[in-house]
């Protein structure tokens, strides 16, 4: 047959079980692994051979389910993490290191700016932020002769902007530098970043991959498109011998699809140890195998809320780039043509005290900090993760008193339009 479809992927994507052996992926809860010789063993740790030996580096279950993700993104290789942060940390820093300069968009989750300005600029790793609206020549002049990577999401969280994807690889490929995409949002159901010129890949499988709230996780998705040795100099951790490993060089040895991937698993994974567990690599596969219908029913409950919200007299403004008029709707269309998440955010008239009144009256909708879940789930960040800045600092942060952001379930949107209207006419 021809190549399986990305819903086929889904269901039966990463493993083939054979005559006899399970039809659902096994949980190999197991810590280590049994030998014959410590010959055999040894090609292991020497990465001669393919295999298993002690689970904080890999485990079956996690390599079966980080397969199916790399055949849904169009990758050649992926690794499961523990979170979404260990993803886009291992993913940086797996290329940039003490003294290297990376280029990031501004609009992107609050924990990951807070990863890359704070925690890793203490590691010695600088970054320069730039506004995903950036022209060609103000992308170009953030680069340095020692930038090592362009990082940016798909779809900004909360913000709801899309990244030109395009633009973004063009810049970072002009010098020498793979793009890292965080596509969590939009799930490669609704986008497939490699296809349009990503490098690298990460998720929060916390959100939409697993859906039900059940397990906290995270993926890396090689592309298998950057050359590595063509840019030698940049990424001698790729490209030159590996002295806890007898001196093996990455690239050589793995070639462009497996490198990255393999010094990720064999170095940072060794040294920090932030494996996902094989239980919550099993509820992961199960979210996936429905990730392509569940997708559908988010966007069309994000669709028709967006629609509702953005005709409301009590409603500022609402971004969703499925809504016409909106800022990011033609790069929508581009990237996102089937939809992009059930993910909005909104501003109401009014106050703060207003914002939250309206929060405390919603009957369907929780107020979680989680998001992108089965379950629609809001969030008034003013009274809640920035209850502690002051309007004006609220203001400079980008985020208005009276912002939500509604993330839409797939229960039946007319319950939660319903819902909000009610809670609407109370304030």
């Amino acid at each position: 047959m021809s190549k399986k479809r990305i819903e086929t992927t889904c269901v039966q994507g990463g493993y083939a079980p054979k005559n006899g052996e399970p039809r659902q992926i096994p949980i190999i809860q197991s810590t280590t692994f049994k030998y014959d010789t410590g010959v055999a063993m040894g090609k292991l740790f020497d990465l001669e051979a393919s295999g298993y030996f002690y689970t904080r580096l890999q485990n079956p279950t996690n390599d079966y389910v980080a397969a199916k993700i790399a055949e849904l993104e169009g990758g050649t290789a992926a690794m499961l993490t523990s979170s979404g942060q260990a993803a886009n940390f291992f993913a940086v820093f797996n290329v940039a290191t003490c003294g290297d300069h990376v280029v990031s968009s501004a609009t992107i989750y609050g924990g990951t700016f807070n990863l890359f300005a704070v925690t890793m600029k203490k590691m010695g790793i600088d970054f320069t932020f730039v506004s995903p609206d950036a022209t060609e020549e103000e992308l170009d002049a953030a680069f340095k002769p020692n930038t090592k990577a362009v990082f940016g999401e798909t779809i900004a969280n909360p913000a709801c902007s899309v990244l030109d994807i395009e633009k973004f690889a063009k810049a970072a490929h002009k010098h020498g530098v793979p793009l890292i995409v965080d596509n969590t949002f939009a799930t490669p159901i609704n986008c497939r970043p490699i296809e349009w010129g990503a490098d690298i890949v990460t998720h929060s499988t916390t959100k939409y991959m697993d859906g039900h709230g059940a397990a906290v996780g995270g993926a890396i998705i090689d592309g298998g498109k950057f050359d590595w040795m063509a840019h030698k100099e940049k990424f001698p951790g790729l490209t030159t011998p590996d002295d806890s490993y007898h001196g093996i060089v990455y690239a050589e040895r793995f070639g462009m699809g497996g490198a990255f991937i393999t010094k990720a698993t064999a170095q940072l994974m060794r040294d920090f140890g932030s494996i996902q567990s094989p239980q919550n690599a099993f509820y992961l596969n199960l979210g996936l195998e429905s990730l392509h219908l569940r997708m559908k029913r988010h966007c069309e409950n994000g669709q028709k809320v967006a629609e509702f919200l953005a005709a409301h007299e009590k409603v500022e403004w609402v971004r969703y780039c499925g809504l016409k008029g909106d800022k990011y709707y033609e790069l929508g269309q581009k990237y996102l043509p089937n939809g992009s998440c059930g993910v909005l955010s909104f501003a109401l008239k009014g106050t703060k005290a207003d914002a939250e009144k309206f929060m405390c009256n919603l009957k369907v909708a929780a107020i979680e900090t989680h998001v992108a879940d089965a379950r629609t789930c809001c969030l008034h960040p003013a009274s809640t993760t920035h209850r502690q800045l002051t309007d004006t600092q609220l203001a400079e942060a980008g985020i208005s008193p009276t912002l939500i952001r509604y993330s839409c379930g797939i229960e039946n949107a007319d319950d939660l339009i319903e819902d909000i209207a009610q809670a609407l006419d109370k304030i």
